[in-house]
């Protein structure tokens, strides 16, 4: 009998020609678990998806609840789902009052390109900015705004008319002009390897964003739900954008993902075609209740108060010599190092000894960190040991 990694290997589309082939058979918290016992501190948290740990307890028994009243029923925005409506108003409860209308969809690249839509219609522009070295989903639409051509030039031709702008350069803001529909950018870079904007800068985009009718669209897939001590990190910058981006950490375990606007650019969607945006499973009742249920651990457990200090902690514990930088923002932090080869080796010795760690599309001479909000501070210590043993081999 085949074993189930010979099977993975034959059957499963292969994304890279080096897969971790890292076998999991249970996750509980902070910690995944192989199929012999092995035990891994997870310090990525399924890229920023598991912000409250894996299978929380809450989320497991809404999804046991919502299992026993129903599963699909519909495509979206048909029928009334109660999943729906609860998730939408506390979710926009959280929000400012202009950010008031919201559209399930089911992963972070959906959201992104209905986000380009609506910013399409509302205002009957056809041109985008988008940063270099950024990183929206996979999709032809979401992909089109991928600052690195690489990955774009065997996929082409993709969607005209996008310029590319540097990440927190205050003169590439006036590329933004009357002719473009929308700026998508992410609140903080992650691809890049974590690049934090200056407030001033975002301010300064917001105003050029009024001044030319331009909508900001602010990808929150990654910093969203906490990761970044706020509940999304716009809300560090003092402004809000004209559509919101979020998944990942919004389901709690479970596919979503959402674009929130005021309903003056989401009612676009409604006539002139009817059913301008369409989705089968987006919004689905399952995810939808787990979504509910992690959104409520995050605000009454208070886990986004406990963020700046285990920042803090990490930062601490983090000093070896072949650490050039640790840099980010919350738990949204990256360990630079020098080169791609110290990152592998690193990345190795960590899974061998219970922390997965991993870099960045864009950035490979760095170390992601983003491990679930739930990290205790001796779990922290812990990880920080084994990283700096893992450079310790490196140097010896």
């Amino acid at each position: 009998m085949l074993s189930n990694r010979q099977l993975f290997l034959l059957n499963t589309a292969q994304t890279s020609t080096s897969p971790r082939l890292i076998e999991i058979e249970k996750a509980e918290g902070l910690y995944l678990y192989g199929p012999d016992g092995q035990k891994y501190m997870d310090l990525v948290s399924g890229f920023a998806v598991s912000n409250i740990g894996h299978r929380h307890p809450r989320v497991l028994t809404a999804i046991r609840d919502q299992l026993e009243k129903y599963l699909h029923v519909t495509v979206y925005g048909e029928f009334i789902q109660a999943p729906q409506v609860a998730l939408a108003t506390k979710l926009l409860e959280q929000l400012p009052s202009t950010l008031n209308n919201i559209y399930f969809v089911n992963s972070g690249a959906e959201a992104t390109e209905g986000a380009m839509k609506i910013a399409k219609k509302y205002t009957g522009r056809s041109a985008f900015i988008a940063a270099k070295k950024a990183y929206h989903g996979s999709t032809q639409g979401a992909l089109s705004l991928m600052g690195d051509e690489k990955y774009k030039i065997p996929y082409e031709p993709l969607l005209p008319n996008i310029t590319y702008i540097n990440y927190n350069e205050l003169n590439d803001l006036s590329k933004i002009t009357t002719d473009t529909a929308g700026v998508v950018l992410e609140a903080v870079q992650g691809e890049a390897g974590i690049r934090v904007p200056d407030i001033n800068y975002m301010q300064q985009l917001r105003k050029r964003c009024n001044e030319t009718g331009a909508l900001l669209i602010l990808d929150e897939i990654q910093t969203g739900l906490g990761r970044t001590g706020k509940l999304f990190a716009f809300e560090h910058y003092g402004i809000v954008p004209d559509i919101l981006l979020t998944a990942k950490g919004l389901g709690g375990g479970m596919p979503i993902g959402a674009f929130i606007a005021r309903r003056e650019i989401m009612d676009v969607i409604k006539e002139n075609p009817i059913l301008g945006h369409i989705t089968t499973f987006g919004g689905h009742p399952v995810s939808c209740a787990a979504a509910l249920a992690s959104l409520t651990v995050i605000l009454e457990e208070k886990l986004m108060d406990t963020v700046p200090q285990k920042h803090e902690i990490f930062k601490a514990h983090l000093k070896h010599p072949l650490i050039k930088e640790v840099r980010g923002i919350g738990l949204m932090m990256c360990i630079q190092l020098t080169s791609f080869q110290q990152v592998e080796a690193v990345s190795k010795y960590c899974a061998e000894n219970g922390v997965m760690i991993d870099w960045f599309l864009h950035h490979e001479t760095a170390l992601r960190v983003s491990p679930p909000l739930i990290i205790k501070e001796e779990e922290i210590i812990a990880a920080c040991t084994v990283i700096k043993k893992g450079l310790d081999r490196l140097s010896a």
